[in-house]
């Protein structure tokens, strides 16, 4: 017997019992779609970490307000805006290590260009925000010295604020838009960085705290939310970082034992360390989505066995007219395989439909790996192979004349 007349032969005896076949791969299919889920919500959530991770930009360090404290009462971090404009002079004067940094302060606010308007990020920086990040332009330039000392009226794009505001085709260089009903020309779109960067509008430091977010309590006329500062060598970052921390303690005259008033990060190795977690949570899980692989094999086994109690005259029948130990043995296996490869099918288009689906529903990202679909099938066919093959040896072994004896 052929392994193609072995399959033709255990699709017609499953076919046979249609429901008790289902029921038997429901372990496999269950644990197919588990992996082929675990793997694709684990690998969305790798990718997005990775594009934040090339947002950001290389060998950056990130300095953020700390805790202070106020009547003798600590307050949570960020509460005050302890960092300046001077501290961003004073890092790049002395802190030989940093090719450039920019402090930013940044709100939300609406965009309007002729009958098209979008809700987005307004960030108040400098030029040098964009070479820490090393983010280009698709076109047009960025903010002059003169714009960024005199609050000029210019703003630069983000690409879907661009995308948003002006349609296919048509060039935003020099189109006026408006934001909180102040006239802004835009000098400039930046490439493509990733969904969650490109939503954003910029416009100089001293036209944000001027006309848009100046206002704010906590914002002085030097006062930055956050700086950025970008190393010239990843083997330079650690001490840059130290060297960044002992100059904002002088300059914000922290006494020594007393809390800083800034937090200095490197929010790529944050999200490297992220992404080793996520990598080793999705093992874990997928680990035991595995375990229903294994109770889906020992069902197929338990059944298989039955199924050979209750064929057994067939088997006689088979041997007395001329079927050979190991055409029995391929028969059984056969079925084995046809059980756990129909849930092994069943289990991906499961698993790649419920991962869309709890993606869309939880606004993720998913990413189906053909690697973790051929990884699940080949648990599948060895889980047939290997709970198939006692069954399929047992009923070789039935000896002709005693099986036909069977009633």
């Amino acid at each position: 017997m052929t392994m193609l007349q072995g399959f033709q032969i255990a699709l017609h005896a499953l076919r046979l019992n249609p429901l008790r076949s289902f029921l038997t791969m429901l372990g496999i299919v269950i644990g197919v779609a588990s992996i082929v889920t675990v793997f694709a919500i684990g690998s969305g959530a790798q990718l997005r970490l990775q594009e934040q991770i090339r947002s950001i930009g290389a060998n950056v360090l990130m300095i953020t307000p700390g805790a202070v404290y106020q009547g003798g009462v600590r307050l949570k971090d960020g509460s005050k805006l302890t960092m300046t404009e001077s501290d961003v002079q004073a890092i790049l004067e002395q802190i030989p290590e940093v090719q450039a940094a920019a402090g930013s302060i940044a709100g939300t606010a609406q965009v309007i260009h002729e009958s098209k308007n979008w809700n987005t990020t307004i960030n108040g920086t400098t030029t040098g925000h964009f070479m820490v990040r090393d983010w280009q332009l698709a076109t047009g330039r960025y903010f002059s010295g003169t714009e960024e000392a005199g609050a000029g009226k210019v703003v630069i794009l983000g690409s879907t604020v661009a995308r948003e505001l002006f349609a296919p085709g048509v060039d935003p260089i020099g189109a006026q838009i408006r934001i909180m009903k102040v006239p802004l020309e835009v000098v400039g779109v930046l490439d493509r960085k990733g969904p969650a960067q490109d939503d954003v509008a910029f416009v100089p430091l001293t036209t944000a705290k001027l006309r848009f977010l100046g206002s704010a309590s906590n914002i002085n006329r030097d006062s930055v939310a956050y700086i950025i500062a970008k190393v010239a060598a990843d083997g330079q970052m650690p001490g840059a970082r130290s060297e960044i921390e002992s100059l904002l303690r002088q300059r914000h005259r922290i006494p020594a034992g007393q809390e800083d008033d800034f937090k200095v990060q490197d929010p790529a190795a944050a999200m490297e360390a992220q992404q080793g977690a996520i990598r080793t949570v999705a093992l874990l899980l997928v680990a035991i989505a595995s375990v229903s692989l294994l109770v889906g094999g020992i069902s197929i086994m338990n059944v298989m066995i039955v199924s050979v109690t209750e064929r057994t005259r067939e088997i006689g029948i088979r041997r007395a007219l001329g079927g050979r130990m190991r055409d029995i043995r391929l028969q059984f296996l056969c079925e084995a395989l046809v059980l756990c490869l129909l849930g092994g099918a069943i289990g991906v288009a499961g698993g790649i439909t419920l991962s869309m689906t709890v993606a869309r529903m939880a606004g993720w990202i998913t990413s189906i790996d053909g690697q973790a679909i051929g990884l699940a099938l080949a648990f599948s066919i060895a889980t047939g192979l290997i709970f198939g093959f006692y069954p399929a040896h047992k009923a070789s072994k039935l000896s002709p004349i005693e099986a036909l004896k069977t009633e």
